[in-house]
């Protein structure tokens, strides 16, 4: 097996998860630096600088959800948040997250800040594969919610992903909401580039060939999604993790959605 810098799509300087996120349009290349990340699957070389996104519309996605560790999220239902495992510690009480919701301006007045109360992380969550959990928040927030896929009848097209961050790796947050698409990458060339550590059934794979567009550090937990038969929106992954950020031949890797989609849904009944 290749030794691959396989980033998880949250960072940290120490134990303090960064917000950095990157919707890139251009990859810059540049000299491999030591590792800066939360979770790994291989060590890890910090990826070259990206920049780009295009901003997002004032409530053109209103599912989106931004968490104060660093990471993304939607809104699963008015209450609870879908987002990634490796964002979470482990189940139980949580009163330490703040999600802020309603915006694309993070320094909008009219944001909607709501704290957590609990969280449940997928059962059985390793490091590898099952990455997703979920937020109870402290009172409802009164936006649209984002439905998940409950099969595999989405999981092809072009997929949108939204987030807040930074425009170069480890940097600051954006202040503004940034968009863009992604292709599907089927799990065999998937699997290609990522020298078989793509777990078939539990991650889907999304990014272009050449490179140029894709998630980075700090959207971990955020969706991927697209238009349903009924043209609503409908999630199809959670943003997981990736080899850098942006680079030729390795798409970013998302948590398929409609897998877990039964034990999503108990586990939300739950809380």
């Amino acid at each position: 097996m290749k030794l691959l810098s396989a980033l998880k799509r949250s960072a940290a300087a120490g134990a303090v998860v960064l917000a950095a996120f990157s919707l890139n349009l251009s990859t810059a290349s540049a000299a491999p630096s030591p590792a800066q990340v939360a979770g790994t699957r291989a060590a890890a070389p910090v990826a070259p600088p990206v920049v780009g996104g295009t901003r997002a519309a004032q409530g053109e996605f209103p599912f989106m959800v931004r968490l104060s560790m660093g990471c993304g999220g939607a809104l699963y239902s008015p209450t609870v948040v879908l987002t990634a495992a490796h964002c979470v510690g482990a189940s139980g009480n949580n009163t330490s997250i703040t999600a802020t919701a309603g915006v694309v301006d993070l320094n909008s007045t009219s944001a909607i800040k709501v704290r957590s109360t609990k969280v449940l992380r997928a059962p059985g969550y390793n490091g590898a594969g099952k990455d997703w959990a979920l937020i109870k928040l402290a009172q409802p927030i009164d936006l649209p919610t984002l439905k998940i896929a409950t099969t595999t009848q989405y999981n092809t097209g072009t997929f949108t992903v939204a987030g807040w961050g930074a425009a170069t790796e480890g940097g600051a947050q954006q202040r503004y909401l940034l968009k863009a698409n992604v292709p599907f990458v089927s799990d065999a060339s998937c699997n290609a580039s990522y020298g078989g550590d793509i777990i078939a059934g539990e991650e889907i794979c999304a990014g272009y060939a050449q490179g140029g567009t894709d998630t980075c550090q700090g959207d971990s937990g955020g969706p991927m999604f697209r238009r349903d038969s009924a043209n609503a929106w409908i999630q199809v992954g959670i943003v997981s993790w990736g080899n850098g950020c942006a680079r030729p031949n390795y798409p970013g890797v998302y948590t398929e959605v409609s897998t877990f989609a039964s034990a999503i849904a108990s586990a939300a009944s739950t809380l």
